[in-house]
């Protein structure tokens, strides 16, 4: 009798440490967690001035103009004055809109673009959460977005912002179905919805295995439909200057004027990231094979460690290198067409690109069908 309490006391003892192990785990995965999405806030709160920066240097050099080039080194101060007047800029609320509405406006705008980087491959298993429907996850999470535009246009009481709110919405969804049936088509040629699949998928046949060369039609209906859901010219409807002032932002100063361009210049860089996920290969080089060179030799220890950390900065450096490209297409579009008209925006949108995107997406799923048979 002894012995069995004896025993049940060590099982106890074991489980209890046990459970002690575990919540320490737990406790020490959640901090990492909560470091790297702090870190990845910081970083894509930093790349907003970047890529304002790289938008008037471009611009400059198209229009053949002086750029700024006096605050600071090569003008990169002018964006951090701007941040920084913004948020010294005076808050005003209109007296018969909803304040509390009116505030929680901006805010819905940019929290689903940065939680859309949640599921975006920086690198070789350099991603927060690799979900097993990623690629939908970002459409899912970026559509939350229009109903702060909506939110803030009728939260403003004024007939110019609530017009532009309307534009926001319809356009959005003009656009988020081609969108989708882009990123269906996609992902039926990896058999996957997940990002870090995608671009496996893509890297076992080096640069003759991206999707554009078999997805000609989707990448170029999935250019199109990101700059629209950006709200870029010739597609920046919502805050068209000529009729509607400032859209749904007229009655905003301050911070709460900034946040949504903070969100309409992450979400361009988020879709940068997914044309380069989706299409370009994501973190493989156009060289074939290059990132199996260290494979050849039997490094160790620290070499074989050093190697490794190489290969993730390449990864990085490739990723970022492939979203900077479409970001200067994007500002190259932006000052080379004019703006459109609302009537030829949603034309554009339910005429044109959503035939061609589900027209690609049943000829993608019929080849699928056909390999498999």
């Amino acid at each position: 009798m002894g012995t069995y309490i004896e025993i049940c006391n060590k099982q106890v003892v074991q489980l209890v440490n046990k459970l002690d192990f575990t919540r320490i785990s737990f406790e020490a995965s959640w901090i990492l967690i909560l470091i790297s999405t702090l870190f990845l806030v910081v970083g894509v709160t930093i790349g907003v001035p970047v890529i304002v920066w790289l938008e008037r240097k471009v611009s400059a050099g198209v229009q053949q103009r002086t750029g700024p080039e006096y605050a600071g080194p090569l003008g990169i101060g002018q964006s951090l004055v701007d941040g920084i007047k913004l948020l010294l800029k005076g808050d005003i609320i209109p007296s018969k809109g909803d304040a509390w509405l009116f505030t929680t406006g901006p805010v819905v705008v940019v929290t689903p673009v940065l939680i859309s980087y949640l599921v975006i491959p920086f690198g070789q298993n350099i991603i927060l959460s690799d979900l097993s429907i990623g690629a939908f996850f970002w459409v899912a999470v970026s559509s939350i977005a229009p109903l702060g535009l909506l939110i803030a246009g009728y939260a403003s009481n004024n007939k110019y912002s609530i017009l532009g709110g309307f534009r926001a919405a319809a356009q959005s969804i003009s656009y988020e179905i081609p969108l989708a049936l882009c990123i269906s088509a996609a992902s039926l040629l990896s058999g996957s919805l997940s990002t870090v699949d995608i671009v496996k998928t893509q890297a076992k046949f080096g640069f003759l295995g991206w999707n554009p060369w078999r997805q000609p039609v989707g990448f170029l209906a999935f250019f199109i439909s990101s700059l629209a859901e950006c709200e870029r010219l010739p597609f920046d409807l919502p805050e068209a200057e000529e009729e509607l002032v400032a859209g749904y932002q007229t009655e905003y100063s301050g911070i709460k004027f900034g946040l949504p361009y903070v969100g309409s210049h992450s979400n361009l860089f988020a879709s940068a990231l997914f044309v380069t996920i989706l299409y370009l290969g994501g973190w493989d080089l156009p060289i074939p094979y290059f990132e199996s060179i260290g494979q050849d030799f039997l490094l160790v220890g620290s070499i074989s460690e050093s190697f490794d950390i190489l290969g993730m900065g390449i990864g990085i450096f490739t990723t970022l290198s492939k979203s900077f490209l479409f970001l200067f297409l994007s500002v190259l579009t932006r000052w080379t067409l004019p703006r459109v008209r609302i009537d030829q925006l949603l034309d554009l949108g339910w005429k044109f690109l959503l035939p061609i995107a589900l027209g690609n997406l049943l000829l993608t799923a019929s080849f699928q069908l056909l390999l498999i048979s």
